[in-house]
């Protein structure tokens, strides 16, 4: 494939990507606010948040700011909370792994390490997902510090999570969201259910629950879709279940890790079939619109100049240090995490994504995407009810 032109735009500058609000309203700073009204110490609101003596989360996999404004008579119930609620960002990249992270820990992805779909793990030449592990790399190595669970439940707050049974024992649940009770529920109901009872059940209480198939649904169909619709009217549903049988003195906070974009198949270019982009790369991390570009020793300044020459006016494309300094990961990125950066990151800024049509065919026959910055991606809902 030949790109023409390349001298013909103006390359987007890495500094003037919209990076996530961390520390004034991004989704890192959820829970320290939440458990900063519960009493645990060590803790700020970086998010005014009214404390309350019993606190449910809600967190809706895929459910973004502007696409639930968009759909009012799908999400009716959400709808009515949004003139009381407010957008925040999820992290960078806007990927459930990365959010999952950031909400248990409380930390950005800087810190906490997992910090894209994909990651290079340093020095042994492969990849690893972040959603599925890899057996060789240690979880609590990879993730080494307490979520704000862990201490909330250290700190006498009755603590659980309920989410599928699936979930119990995975690494990214071990590192991100364990603390407390894990209650493991399949349906969607009974999540809402089990969530209400254990509210009910404690004077004080920190509880977080999760539903997964608005991001399957966007993924397989996309957000233009009567079946991604139709979803996010589950979704309202379940939300409206949960808040009517919130107890007293409870607080319900309905959020999201990202959003999602549909992309279509014609702007989508192809890392396998593209030897400009590829050459000089030797591993390709993250997602269609997010990637973490790992270069061949000697290679990560022709990778980036290439990179920044075919997408720069497409993509926001940064040297590592230069995301860094950006601040895409946080204020703070950890010696342990440089390296899993790519040497190379580009985040899409236009409808377009960057698919390996052979090295990942799931994900590169994927309708909605997500992982860049932009608003209907980045931006995620913070809905409060108040019993």
């Amino acid at each position: 494939m030949t790109h023409l032109g390349h001298d013909a735009f103006e390359i987007l500058d890495p500094a003037d990507a919209p990076a996530p609000a961390y520390g004034a309203g991004a989704l890192a700073d959820l829970l320290p606010a939440v458990a900063a009204g519960l009493g645990v110490p060590g803790y700020t609101a970086h998010l005014p948040l009214e404390p309350a003596d019993r606190v449910c989360v809600f967190l809706v996999d895929g459910m973004g700011w502007e696409l639930i404004k968009r759909h009012p008579e799908y999400a009716p119930f959400l709808n009515s909370l949004v003139a009381g609620g407010r957008a925040i960002t999820a992290g960078f990249p806007s990927t459930t792994a990365t959010s999952l992270a950031s909400v248990g820990t409380g930390l950005a992805p800087g810190e906490h390490g997992l910090a894209g779909y994909t990651l290079a793990v340093p020095g042994a030449g492969y990849l690893m997902n972040q959603l599925r592990w890899h057996p060789q790399v240690d979880p609590r190595g990879w993730q080494p510090h307490p979520t704000v669970f862990q201490r909330a439940h250290e700190a006498g707050v009755a603590t659980c999570q309920v989410s599928s049974p699936l979930f119990s024992q995975t690494p990214l649940t071990q590192v991100a969201l364990s603390g407390g009770t894990f209650l493991g529920r399949t349906t969607g109901e009974e999540r809402m259910d089990q969530a209400a009872r254990w509210l009910a059940e404690h004077d004080r209480a920190l509880c977080y629950t999760y539903v997964s198939e608005l991001d399957g649904a966007g993924h397989r169909f996309g957000v233009d879709s009567d079946d991604w619709r139709m979803m996010l009217n589950t979704v309202d549903r379940l939300a409206k279940r949960l808040a009517e049988q919130l107890p007293p003195r409870s607080a319900l906070y309905v959020t999201a890790d990202h959003g999602m974009i549909d992309i279509a198949p014609e702007d989508r270019i192809d890392f396998d079939e593209d030897w400009e982009l590829s050459a000089g790369v030797s591993l390709l991390g993250g997602e269609g619109r997010a990637r973490h570009v790992y270069a061949v020793p000697g290679a990560a300044t022709d990778v980036f100049t290439v990179w920044s020459e075919v997408l720069g006016d497409r993509m926001w494309v940064a040297t590592r240090d230069q995301a860094i300094a950006a601040g895409w990961f946080g204020p703070v990125v950890e010696e342990r995490v440089y390296h899993r950066i790519g040497d190379v990151v580009a985040a899409a800024r236009d409808d377009i994504a960057v698919i390996a049509s052979r090295r990942e065919p799931g994900e590169s026959s994927m309708v909605g995407l997500h992982g860049s910055m932009t608003p209907v991606e980045q931006l995620v809902p913070l809905l409060e009810v108040r019993s």
